[in-house]
């Protein structure tokens, strides 16, 4: 698979906080499954820059043992773990400093072109505290290291506001342009979240159903059974709406709600994000007493003695949400997001009105509402669930039954990690998977009245017993409108 399409440009690909979490755990395993495709030029370089005293050879060592840790052991080979750590290479510097820069601009100036004479793609990838974006892109500029060719990926949270998020958007946007800028949500990487425009777009018997008038309601859930970890620190200062809801539910919800795209792909991938924001700013806004009826804050009863002190920090989010547009009218979505669940699992539940006709009185067994399953975790897939006729003689007995597409058994080869694929599109300059900064302000404006109100009325999160399915409120949010969360059978 090194046909022309799949080969990707020279590159410099050099990530600030090198030796952290995520770039240990996703990001360099990630450019080690392209490595093991053979997709990545043989002059690319993958440069980290962290506080770590690392020298390059100390550098390699540390990511050597980090894929050995998240790399699938059949995965793993010889050649590829050389090709790729003898491409890594170290700076030691602190992002907040002016000190040790030069390090970093004589590497990146000190490489020749490409043979075939092309640019050579800089990607900057800045996986730190959201308040070192604009420093570091200050300075990036002040040492002539943005180019044409440059890209810089931001990662969430940007800022924790509308505020601070476009105080850090205006820093970024006053060195790279917007179509430099991609600023990543790795759900969006998914390869179930991708088939699912697919589903809704090149199937044509959907299409009509996707309305008001067939879907009663619709449910995201993206639920978690590990706690905090070594988050705590940071986690307790965002809270689940922010960590997850904010971008994370909020872009699953678009996708699901947003209106044809005239194409999607390209290098703008501006037809699928104007989609996106269209729904954004549709969202019925949640204010003052509103909030209190719409939103559910949960904790979980061990999250104190995590973190080591009292907190009144939401672990456990449900909203109750509604679109104000034509198609959607009416419709409620339901949201939930928690640590230390039951399960750990991501999906998406559209769910089909009743027939409108009863046609089957005498017979045994029950109907249930037609839904569409989203799987995106675990096992990606979805499922169509339907109303069968129970196999035998006499009369007609109705029983439950599904299509199910899974992509393990449907697909005969390996899904890509949904960071494996998004760097492969920063790397390309495609953005169509990353969020435009009109997205990422609308949804904090949206988002912003939900955190103000929970401030104004300090009402302590509602309790649950990790293990479980979250606070009993939750259910009672769908309960009140005559609705169940679909619970995984």
């Amino acid at each position: 698979m090194t046909g022309p399409e799949l080969m990707l440009p020279s590159c410099d690909f050099t990530v600030f906080g090198a030796t952290g979490d995520l770039a240990l755990r996703k990001l360099l395993p990630g450019l080690y499954e392209r490595e093991r495709q053979h997709q990545l030029p043989a002059d690319t370089r993958i440069i980290g820059v962290s506080r770590s005293p690392l020298d390059d050879a100390g550098y390699r060592d540390l990511v050597t043992h980090a894929l050995f840790d998240h790399v699938a052991e059949d995965h793993l080979e010889a050649g590829a773990l050389h090709r790729l750590t003898s491409r890594l290479h170290h700076i030691s510097l602190d992002a907040a400093s002016p000190d040790d820069w030069h390090r970093l601009h004589g590497l990146l100036k000190d490489r020749p072109a490409p043979a075939e004479g092309a640019d050579v793609v800089r990607v900057y990838y800045l996986a730190v505290a959201s308040d070192l974006f604009g420093p570091i892109c200050a300075r990036l500029d002040d040492l002539g290291l943005v180019t044409p060719q440059c890209r810089v990926v931001l990662e969430k949270p940007i800022g924790s506001d509308l505020a601070s998020s476009r105080i850090v958007n205006d820093a970024v946007g006053r060195v790279f342009d917007e179509h430099q800028i991609f600023r990543i949500d790795h759900y969006l990487g998914k390869e179930s979240v991708q088939n699912l425009l697919v589903t809704r777009f090149a199937n044509v018997f959907l299409e009509p159903l996707w309305s008001s008038r067939w879907i009663d309601h619709v449910q995201i859930t993206v639920s978690e059974t590990l706690g905090v970890s070594n988050r705590g620190e940071y986690y307790d200062r965002a809270g689940a709406l922010r960590d997850m809801v904010q971008n994370h539910l909020l872009q699953l919800l678009c996708l699901i709600a947003m209106e044809p795209p005239t194409r999607v792909g390209g290098d703008t991938g501006d037809s699928v994000r104007d989609e996106k924001l269209k729904v954004l700013r549709a969202l019925t806004p949640l204010t003052g007493t509103a909030v209190n009826r719409a939103t559910v804050r949960g904790q979980y009863t061990t999250y104190g003695e995590e973190l080591g002190h009292p907190s009144t920090t939401e672990t456990f989010v449900a909203l109750r949400v509604e679109i104000e547009n034509w198609r959607w009218a009416g419709v409620p979505f339901y949201l939930r997001t928690g640590k230390r669940l039951a399960r750990q699992e991501s999906t998406i539940e559209v769910v089909f009105k009743e027939p409108p006709h009863a046609m089957f009185p005498h017979s045994e067994g029950t109907t249930t509402p037609n839904r569409l399953t989203v799987r995106m975790q675990p096992d990606e897939g979805m499922q169509l669930h339907l109303t069968a006729k129970h196999p035998g003689p006499g009369g007609i007995r109705l029983h439950p039954a599904s299509l199910d597409l899974s992509y393990a058994d449907t697909f005969d080869e390996r899904s890509p990690e949904p960071y494996e694929r998004l760097l492969m599109d920063v790397m390309r300059g495609i953005p169509t998977l990353f969020m435009r900064r009109d997205e990422v302000e609308a949804a904090w404006a949206w988002t912003e009245p939900i955190l103000e109100q929970w401030r104004a009325v300090p009402i302590e999160p509602v309790r649950y017993h990790p293990g479980t399915d979250g606070p009993a409120a939750a259910a009672r949010l769908l309960a009140r409108d005559g609705r169940t969360w679909q619970e995984p059978s």
